[in-house]
């Protein structure tokens, strides 16, 4: 038998080059697996930039107008211009850069005046207006030192960072190298590579520690007497590194130009409306600005907000010290949507100490009184370096390449409630923020400060502390050592822990729960098992995760609660009281306009009523014995929302969601790369290594030498043809979620390769849809399009005077929504991608043909001005030289002039008629249940044609919120 033939290896030839998302390189060995990555990731890439906006800047109120920077370009006609273009998606502000106002066309902002961000030079000293940023340094020979070439570097990034390869099986490979080519390998052992990684010099802060003990406050010396506890006798290890160096590291990262804000801003939009968005909007910046420029040294200066989080995270579920601490920090400056992102915005910063001891001692106040003050005199400790530069600005280098003066104020500090009493010391079951007494949460109460605590300390004692305030004695938090910090004031809106998993899971839908339990005796479980059965049965969607249990399952996630609060109102319609899904509905109205990314004033009066709303229903839950009161920490914390959103901008930029997704980058999956013996010191220096090689990544990149690929040789543009290739479009992979990219209006286009095993003639497709008239809707279709002025509809006018047509049609599985909905998972850009689906099998399964919305009027508010329709088809042919893309369409109309009274949500059914409008985007259809139960055996596939109404699920996501009241 002949040896079998070594097949030559063929590296990837093809290369993605996007537009819309600069990052994306991937590689392919052939033409097919290019259409297939640009089908669905880059679908939009071919369409036509939009221009880039030009000034239109709507007049302010004559009394701030002298607080203005208008661009130099301003021109006061432009406003005069009745028939003016207003279809702008940006503004410009003076520097050149577009301002993220996404529903405000003729808006306007003011910057600080006086810490106003004005580049200097390395010395501190001020540059003229409109000065060039310094030229960065030039690539040198030896810029990819301690690497020998790009190759070098990214087989250490792809080997250390992103594959996370054991030494053992590094040593292996370069073994395997060594052997295959009789060459030396990259690296002599893993060891060889680690060594490489940390001679980086680029960006290193390296770990310190300190070491905190008991000291006895009996003993003048501190001594320990005998026989204390073990925790007394203990050495507690803090691990951190230093938080200048990090910010300094974040603030000259040049990933972020663009997305950066170097003042304090104030944006205001139609009707001189306020607007809250990013950190730098809110009203909290701007007074901590009037504060400093109280100093005249100070002026010019750049504010830079340090927006801090910490919570204990969990690693393994074995035996022993199974928990870490980490604490984390950001800067307020980056905008929103890069913190969300994790485009290094957020960094680690240390790991705090946690004492732990036996059952005997865990509840001995003592050592709860030094568990409070090893946490605030570790935070203390940790943040000293940046003490110097909160009074006297320091000269840093920023995104855009200027350096600036800038100075340091403790912002936000990200937690979730049993975190918050902590930071605040204050008693568990209080409030956080104010006075109000725990047994009425929602009663009077003022603002909690740092004067107000020390007063009471002085005048009161231990116990009454404790009991009438909810004040911890003997100790304040570690603000109070800080200049113009008070955590009080400065304690972030948690959307994750405040809002989805606690009021929404913990309290309504466990109520819920515990009211059938209570009112509906032994029906109780047969009502619950059906409202699994209906969360089960909902249409898919993109995006969208499946409950085939219903919501029966013990480990839940903050991503299972999201999921959950997209179909439980309409699941529980019906087998609850009226006034229960009026509540639910309610604080799903809160909970997703504060997740809105940008909130105006009229977003905060609705705010308001929708929490008016949910405090006057939600006592049906008191009136049939399911809970005593609502003097709830979590549910009280909705009371402060409308003024944290005008201190800090939206939430979405500070939830906790934010550093709980940290933890897997910086916690979790380190420590599955450890030893497991001592594992934090290797769980440090793993982040300090995946930390240089990110930052050498972003320096390389705005150097210009990551342009390309690999094998330079490979690309050209001849290379990579437009044709079509035949391929299945329905691939296991979702390709729905944000993508980088500018701001374009929403798009739908079609896959660009067509199905298979489909027939191009119309006739035989129609059989095959059941629609033997497909050919006549083609041609009724061309006739409205061919005459947009014709009196007559093209349902009701004489086919004969229809175009003929005989041309090939081209099927298609998938269509591609893009469009602008920064309040969902979204790109730094605020772009969206959902994959729009319509194939008779799904995964090998029955087919899958879903729900979007149709434009029926632009000028008409909400659903008014919508059609929902079901994607029967997607085809595409040409006529008479003209390219025409359509789907085939089930149409619903809607019931009734205005939403559910109860459920807030639009009504629709299935309507026979036609017409052709311009799709947008996916929707969300679930069944109106009513009170009946649903059969054990009904599929989701079967949902859309198993009942005679159905809700428009406006909760699907943010977007669909915004367009479908």
């Amino acid at each position: 038998m002949p040896p079998r033939q070594q097949p030559t290896f063929l590296p990837d030839r093809y290369f993605c080059a996007s537009p819309i998302n600069w990052r994306c390189h991937n590689g392919f060995k052939t033409i097919r697996g290019l259409n297939q990555h640009r089908n669905t990731i880059h679908s939009t890439d071919r369409e036509v930039r939009p221009k880039p906006p030009r000034v239109v800047l709507q007049h302010p109120p004559e009394d701030i107008q002298d607080g203005i920077k208008l661009p130099e370009s301003y021109d006061d006609s432009e406003n005069d211009d009745e028939n003016g273009d207003e279809n702008d998606d940006m503004d410009i502000d003076p520097t050149g850069e577009p301002l993220p106002l996404p529903r405000n066309h003729r808006a306007y902002e003011l910057r600080h005046p006086v810490l106003d961000g004005t580049p200097c030079d390395k010395n501190g000293v001020d540059l003229p207006p409109d000065s060039a940023p310094p030229p960065r340094d030039p690539p040198r020979q030896d810029s990819w030192a301690p690497f020998r070439d790009r190759t070098h570097f990214e087989l250490t990034d792809f080997l250390f960072r992103r594959n996370q390869m054991a030494g053992a099986q590094v040593d292996a490979l370069m073994g395997i190298l060594a052997a295959l080519y009789n060459v030396p390998p990259p690296f002599n052992s893993h060891n060889d590579m680690y060594n490489t990684i940390d001679s980086i010099a680029h960006g290193e802060v390296p770990w310190e520690s300190l070491t905190v003990v008991y000291h006895d406050p009996n003993n003048p010396d501190g001594a320990i007497p005998e026989n204390s506890p073990p925790w007394m006798c203990a050495e507690y290890e803090v691990w951190y590194r230093n938080p200048r160096d990090l910010l300094r590291n974040q603030l000259s990262n040049p990933d972020f130009n663009g997305e950066f804000d170097y003042a304090p801003r104030q944006l205001f939009g139609e009707n001189n409306q306020r607007i809250w968005s990013d950190f730098m909007t809110g009203n909290w910046s701007w007074k901590q600005a009037d504060l400093i420029a109280e100093d005249p040294e100070t002026h010019g200066s750049m504010f830079v907000p340090v927006i801090l989080g910490s919570d204990k995270t969990t690693v393994t579920v074995g035996t022993g010290n199974n928990e870490y601490y980490p604490l984390y920090i950001s800067n307020g400056n980056v905008r929103n949507g890069v913190r969300r992102a994790h485009r290094n915005a957020v960094s680690l910063v240390g790991f705090l100490a946690i004492p732990k001891t036996d059952e005997e001692h865990k509840n001995d106040p003592e050592f709860r009184k030094f568990r409070r003050n090893l946490f605030h005199s570790s935070l203390t400790a940790i943040l000293e370096p940046l003490r110097a530069g909160m009074t006297v600005p320091e000269v840093t280098l920023c995104p855009d390449g200027h350096y600036r003066r800038a100075i340091y104020g403790l912002g936000p500090y990200i937690a979730d409630y049993p975190e918050q009493v902590l930071l605040a010391c204050i008693v568990q079951g209080w409030c956080a923020r104010c006075t109000s007494h725990r047994t009425d949460l929602d009663g009077a109460g003022q603002s909690r400060t740092h004067e107000h605590t020390q007063a009471l300390i002085t005048s009161f004692r231990t116990k009454e502390l404790w009991d009438n305030y909810g004040v911890i004695d003997n100790i304040m938090p570690f603000t109070a050592s800080f200049p113009r910090a008070d955590i009080h004031e400065l304690l972030a809106p948690d959307l994750l822990h405040q809002i989805i998993k606690g009021t929404f899971k913990d309290h309504l839908v466990t109520w819920v729960n515990d009211y059938l339990k209570i009112n509906k005796g032994e029906d109780a479980a047969a009502i619950i098992a059906d409202i699994d059965r209906r969360i089960a049965a909902v249409p898919p969607f993109p995006g969208l995760r499946r409950f085939p249990q219903g919501r029966g399952f013990k480990q839940w996630t903050g991503n299972d609660s999201k999921a959950l609060m997209k179909v439980y109102l309409a699941a529980i319609a019906g087998h609850v009281p009226p006034q229960m899904v009026r509540a639910m509905q309610a604080f799903l109205d809160f909970c997703y306009l504060v997740r809105q990314d940008t909130i105006d004033e009229s977003a905060l009066d609705a705010i308001e009523d929708a929490l008016r709303r949910f405090h006057t229903e939600r006592v049906v839950f008191k009136n049939n014995g399911v809970t005593e009161g609502f003097s709830l920490p979590r549910q009280h914390a909705l009371k402060h929302y409308r003024r944290l959103i005008q201190l800090f901008g939206a939430p979405n930029g500070l939830c906790s969601s934010i550093t709980e997704s940290k933890h897997i980058k910086a916690v979790k999956k380190p420590y599955r790369r450890t030893s497991k013996w001592k594992a934090l010191g290797q769980m440090l220096l793993i982040n300090q290594r995946v930390d240089k090689l990110e930052r050498f990544r972003v320096i390389m990149t705005a150097k210009g030498m990551m342009e390309g690929a690999l094998l330079p040789e490979y690309i050209t543009e001849q290379q990579v043809p437009d044709g079509d290739e035949d391929r299945d479009t329905d691939s296991d992979d979702e390709d729905d979620g944000e993508f980088d990219g500018p701001r374009i209006s929403a798009k739908v286009t079609l896959a660009q390769t067509k199905a298979r095993q489909w027939s191009t003639n119309v006739d035989e497709i129609g059989t095959r849809v059941k629609r033997p008239d497909f050919c006549e809707l083609i041609r009724r279709f061309l006739f409205d399009q061919h005459n947009p002025d014709s009196p007559i509809s093209a349902s009701d006018v004489d086919l004969d005077q229809c175009p003929t047509f005989r041309s090939r049609i081209s099927i298609f599985t998938s269509a591609v929504a893009s469009y602008y909905a920064p309040s969902d998972l979204c790109g730094v850009g605020g772009m969206h991608r959902q994959v729009i689906r319509s194939t008779e099998s799904w995964h090998g399964g029955p087919g899958r043909h879903d729900c979007v919305f149709a434009e029926k009027d632009p000028s008409l508010p909400g659903m008014q001005g919508l059609f929902i329709v079901q994607v029967i088809l997607f085809f595409s042919f040409e006529h008479r030289g003209i390219g025409w893309s359509c789907a085939l369409v089930r149409w619903f109309e809607t019931i009734g002039d205005e939403p559910c009274p109860l459920t807030g949500m639009w009504r629709v059914k299935p309507e026979m008629d036609e017409e052709g409008n311009r799709i947008m985007r996916s929707a969300h259809l679930i069944p109106i249940y009513r009170n009946k139960f649903v059969p054990g055996n009904l599929r989701p596939s079967d949902s859309l044609i198993a009942f005679k109404g159905y809700y428009v699920n406006k909760y699907s996501d943010h977007h669909a919120f915004e367009i479908a009241f």
